[in-house]
């Protein structure tokens, strides 16, 4: 399985992503996919406090893909569901190959 594991299409033709979140990291962004969980792993350098690390997660997406981002789940967790609205899967797998080629 791949990087594809991690997204799913909602019926309202929004995305979401599974995403492991790494905060207080000394970079931020997109960093891998962990193919044990499943999940998208994303660097922030952002404390987990006062959901300083969810802001950050959502802001680094929204940048990347410009488009409106939410949490959905996870807000105490690293493990974490974002959704992406108005985007498609594989507009999204383009984006993400192009950022996680070795």
């Amino acid at each position: 399985m791949g990087v594809e594991s991690c997204i799913q299409t909602t019926l309202d033709g929004a995305t979401l992503i599974d995403v492991e979140v790494q905060p207080g990291s000394s970079r931020q962004g997109i960093v891998g996919f962990n193919e044990w969980r499943n999940k998208l792993q994303i660097a922030v350098k952002a404390e987990a406090k006062a959901s300083k690390a969810n802001y950050a997660v959502c802001n680094i997406l929204k940048k990347i893909f410009s488009k409106k981002t939410e949490l959905i789940s996870g807000k105490t967790s690293r493990s974490k569901k974002i959704k992406i609205y108005d985007t498609s899967s594989d507009e999204i797998l383009d984006v993400l190959g192009v950022l996680l080629e070795p």
